[in-house]
């Protein structure tokens, strides 16, 4: 498998359920699993609304987009023919796929945060910024959602070993675990997802995401 074709596997492909509302973020890979087994439709927004294809017409489309729109896609490489990437796919036999939690990831506690530093409040890139217990570990806080925050060299420093009160420092939030996965907060400054937009409401920001 090519390097091009295993990033285009691990993109990400908004899931609808049957009546069009947004329910989950899955990979390529898991998508066109769901189309094989016809189990789902691509839905492909287009100048005048959006179409639905199967497997089958999908691949035909695919055909004809490598040849006038390829830099517009993303490709899966197969031995006689090439695949574009879905953007969003539409369940057609069931509603929901298998919730799972959000992950506990330093890259989920950095978008959860939004790279600023809970203390001072200030922004700052990945690398100036470090995780701190709010509760110490040293009194016994524990690595959770709800005591790791996001905190910049000076305010790490400032604090030490303390907890914030003892450090005379303000959290400029409480910590929490979040519902859904907040990297797609992210994700959707892309126009490459620009076709999802259409699609979210306020009950699609509720509903819990793949990382």
């Amino acid at each position: 498998m090519s390097t091009a074709t295993g990033n285009a596997l691990r993109s990400d492909v908004l899931v609808l359920n049957k009546h069009y509302a947004a329910i989950r973020i899955i990979s390529a890979r898991a998508a066109f699993c769901l189309l094989f087994r016809e189990v789902a439709e691509v839905l492909s927004v287009e100048d005048e609304g959006y179409f639905s294809y199967d497997f089958e017409s999908w691949r035909e489309l695919s055909e004809l987009r490598a040849q006038y729109e390829r830099s517009q896609h993303e490709w899966i490489r197969c031995v006689q023919f090439d695949l574009a990437v879905p953007r969003i796919v539409r369940l057609l036999v069931y509603d929901r796929l298998p919730r799972r939690d959000v992950k506990f990831t330093r890259r989920n506690i950095y978008a959860r945060d939004a790279n600023r530093c809970q203390y001072c409040g200030k922004r700052f890139p990945t690398r100036e910024l470090s995780l701190d217990h709010v509760v110490p570990k040293s009194r016994g806080g524990q690595g959770t959602w709800t005591n790791i925050v996001c905190c910049c060299v000076r305010c790490n420093a400032r604090k030490g070993g303390r907890t914030p009160q003892e450090a005379h420092m303000r959290l400029i939030a409480p910590p929490a675990k979040p519902r859904r996965c907040p990297a797609i907060t992210i994700r959707l400054t892309s126009r490459k997802y620009a076709s999802w937009k259409q699609f979210l409401s306020e009950a699609y920001w509720n509903v819990e995401l793949r990382d």
